[in-house]
């Protein structure tokens, strides 16, 4: 697979947590390349591999699908766009942002700002609230109500570009990175005598509660679960101690709602098969879909799997390809050593 390609397309498909259906029917498309099983349902898109018998372990590897963005909650008398917002939002980066509106067409937007010699004196610093927002999409109210509607959803007007070496940046590499990652280790191991059976889902509405994985996993009800997700890549202005560095491997998860055992094997594969990866500890939940793992039905061994991205939740979200790839050979080396 070009995984290049596959990354950027992804990333660029729109897909706001909700209203995921262009992201979730490109992100099929490349699934039926590995297993002719697969389909979405509830949102959720799933492909199944293999067959699953009594003895036989069953595994489920997750990527959620969703981005964030914003939601439209009324039109003014000016035909301004009020919003609101589907996931976490950093406001400080929002004013003079270019969108585009799905409303029955797409339609191109700006989001307001006042220029800086007509401030008069207001504060700076100032961050705005998301109520504050407005949106101009150069339109009367008239015109606009033929267009929009309450509750269309919006993005960033960004497109995926290639940075120097192998980094790639985009807008919603979280966590359609994950989702290319699963799809290069379903290539790897297309072929192979496996002892088990696996199911690879790309969930909905993890953005805004998990949702998606919820329903998910109770359905497809696993022995074992792995989510692929994103974690911090270390910047200028973070701390070491909470970050990974971006192109030095994998983050393999530990944390109280995981399964010790499968992190510890994660880490022996990556050494055993020289596979980059780093540590990533948490106190509690992870903040992925593999907290709704371990907890589903009478419980799932479960681990977290992240990609390092600087710039979480921006129009300029940075990866490494080589932590994509690394992701997805742990992934694949963790599946052909399972046994029943």
């Amino acid at each position: 697979m070009d995984l290049t390609k596959t990354i950027m397309s992804l990333a660029d498909a729109p897909g706001v947590a909700g209203d995921e259906v262009q992201a979730a029917e490109l992100a099929l498309s490349y699934l039926k390349n590995y297993t002719a099983d697969c389909y979405i349902k509830n949102g959720n898109v799933i492909g199944n591999f293999g067959r699953r018998e009594n003895g036989r372990p069953h595994i489920l590897i997750d990527a959620h699908i969703d981005q964030i963005g914003f939601v439209v909650t009324y039109i003014t008398d000016e035909g301004f766009l009020k919003i609101s917002n589907c996931g976490g939002i950093d406001t400080r980066i929002l004013l003079a942002q270019q969108v585009t509106v799905y409303g029955t067409k797409p339609v191109s937007g700006i989001i307001c700002s006042i220029p800086p010699h007509l401030e008069n004196g207001a504060d700076e610093e100032k961050v705005p609230k998301i109520s504050d927002i407005c949106i101009d999409v150069g339109m009367t109210k008239t015109e606009a109500e033929k267009i929009i509607s309450f509750g269309d959803k919006i993005v960033y007007s960004v497109k995926s570009k290639k940075l120097l070496g192998d980094r790639i940046t985009g807008i919603s590499l979280d966590d359609r990175c994950g989702v290319a990652a699963l799809l290069y280790a379903a290539e790897l191991l297309q072929g192979k005598e496996l002892g088990c059976s696996y199911s690879i889902m790309f969930s909905t509405q993890e953005e805004v509660g998990e949702r998606g994985a919820k329903i998910g996993v109770y359905d497809i009800n696993p022995d074992i679960a792995i989510a692929v997700d994103v974690s911090f890549a270390l910047t200028a202005d973070d701390s070491e101690v909470k970050c990974g560095y971006l192109g030095k491997g994998c983050m393999i998860g530990f944390a109280p709602s995981l399964d010790r055992e499968m992190s510890e094997r994660m880490v022996q594969l990556a050494k055993d098969r020289k596979i980059p990866y780093q540590i990533e500890v948490m106190n509690g939940t992870t903040g992925t879909n593999a907290d709704r793992f371990s907890v589903n039905r009478s419980g799932s061994k479960a681990v977290t799997l992240s990609i390092p991205l600087k710039y979480m939740h921006t129009p300029v979200e940075v990866i490494s390809e080589a932590d994509v790839i690394s992701t997805a050979k742990l992934i694949a080396a963790y599946i052909e050593e399972v046994q029943g």
